[in-house]
């Protein structure tokens, strides 16, 4: 891409609506927009001050296109750091396209994926863990991924790998200054002081990689797997938590032969649940290889909810205790749920034997609902709620969420250490500084300060056209 034109793309998503956005950007866009816009009252575009609305019309020569505004804003003070233009029309797709193909004939060019940030981020207006934050704002369909991007996109992150950078690049500054004067035996980097950053690094490293276990499925969704025998209530239950009929439910055993998944948002966390096939020795084809994959989605879910038919319970307890102890034996990272469903057909009395029963399981949680009558799915909720780790969240502390920040900061960590282990073993300050300048690099390629045209392709490809 040529980042000297001038470009032009739609800022809203395809289709009829109300409004749309075209987003103009490049030393040509104001001349430009000028050169189709006609303000209502009658000052040249081009002329008026930054950070200004104006309505008027969009013509191709006599022909009227529209009544829209236009908003300027004048550089450096734009999301891209150049002069940019919006104009808002009406949501027309025949009038949208009829103004991009108009801005095309005037000089500009398509935008491609992401090339208006990618624009901020050259412009120096955002740092590229902050650019990669637009993308995961844009994305974010819960409370916690949006708080997430959020506080990445304003340099929280960011601003903690810069402070470690800039103080591990000023001693490193001075190492290779000692260098410099090495037969005059002089020490310009208090050792100490050295020692105590890198384990201040160490530290902060440690944290922010361990953070992106917790990271990566507040943003993606916390996969929950529901398993248990055929006809226990699974699709019930999935149902009632969805609040819709999303999975087909009959008292046929053996309904459900693929997985069925949906997400929804408790307490501002998604979830992704996933319906299974019943677990049982069956001679189907189809449905065994549904069983195989109901347990391949067990392996990778987070949460293991093990529903179970609360009226068999009193006579196939034993049964039922073997398959909890299996899932805990084989799984035993996961966070296991015992739940206990159709409570609703026992007596007080049953119900207060399989608590009992129940509360006697190690090393798991246990809960008593009906699905069908939706009995029970609050407290479910908040059960789920429990097992993620929300406390950093809450707390407003920095979580890395992107696996290339992840895997820079793991290949720093490892310079890091081999810095550690070269100051304990007394080596000579030019290998040290071999190993210090790879960790500023590894720093250097999250927020940017280091990258290639390779890196930022692949990055803001991912991008939507627009922005």
């Amino acid at each position: 891409m040529n980042l000297a034109d001038t470009i032009v793309a739609m800022a809203t998503p395809a289709g009829s609506g109300a409004i749309a956005v075209l987003r103009l950007s490049g030393s040509q866009a104001i001349q430009i927009a000028s050169s189709i816009f006609t303000t209502a009252s009658g000052k040249r575009l081009k002329e008026q001050m930054s950070h200004t609305v104006h309505l008027g019309q969009i013509k191709d020569g006599s022909k009227v296109i529209d009544e829209a505004l236009a908003t300027i804003f004048k550089n450096p003070r734009s999301y891209t750091g150049e002069d940019v233009v919006e104009i808002s029309c009406h949501g027309s797709n025949y009038i949208q396209q009829e103004i991009l193909q108009l801005c095309i004939r005037k000089g500009c060019r398509m935008a491609q994926a992401g090339e208006f940030t990618l624009r901020a981020f050259l412009n120096g207006k955002m740092d590229l863990s902050q650019a990669e934050a637009v993308s995961d704002l844009i994305a974010s369909d819960s409370a916690a991924s949006h708080q997430l991007a959020i506080q990445q996109m304003r340099g929280g992150f960011s601003s903690e790998i810069k402070k470690l950078r800039e103080e591990l690049l000023n001693f490193a500054s001075l190492i290779e200054l000692e260098l410099d004067f090495a037969e005059e035996d002089v020490e310009f980097a208090n050792q100490e002081e050295f020692q105590k950053l890198i384990s201040k690094i160490t530290h902060v490293l440690k944290r922010l990689i361990d953070s992106f276990a917790i990271g990566n499925v507040l943003k993606n969704g916390i996969p929950v797997a529901i398993v248990g025998e055929p006809n226990v209530g699974k699709s019930t239950l999935l149902n009632a938590l969805l609040n819709e009929d999303r999975a087909i439910v009959s008292e046929i055993a053996g309904t459900t032969r693929d997985t069925i998944e949906d997400e929804i948002s408790i307490g501002g966390i998604g979830f992704r649940f996933i319906d299974t096939a019943g677990i049982r020795e069956t001679t189907d084809t189809i449905e065994g290889l549904g069983i195989q994959k109901t347990f391949q989605k067990i392996e990778q879910a987070q949460v293991v909810i093990y529903l179970f038919d609360a009226e068999k319970f009193k006579v196939e307890s034993s049964k039922f205790k073997v398959e909890i102890e299996t899932i805990k034996n084989k799984y035993p990272l996961k966070n296991l749920l015992i739940v206990a469903n159709k409570v609703d057909k026992l007596s007080k009395e049953e119900i207060q034997q399989l608590n009992v029963t129940l509360s006697a399981v190690e090393g798991s949680s246990y809960l008593l609902l009906s699905a069908k009558s939706k009995l029970g799915i609050e407290e479910l909720q908040n059960k789920l709620l429990d097992f993620v780790n929300t406390g950093a969240l809450r707390n407003n502390e920095t979580i890395v969420t992107n696996s290339r920040h992840y895997d820079a900061m793991l290949k720093a960590l490892e310079e890091i250490i081999k810095v550690q282990q070269g100051i304990d073993s007394g080596l000579s300050g030019d290998l040290l500084a071999i190993d210090i300048r790879q960790a500023l690099y590894y720093f250097g390629e999250i927020t940017g300060e280091i990258s290639n045209d390779e890196l930022l392709g692949n990055i803001f490809a991912n991008f939507c056209i627009g922005k």
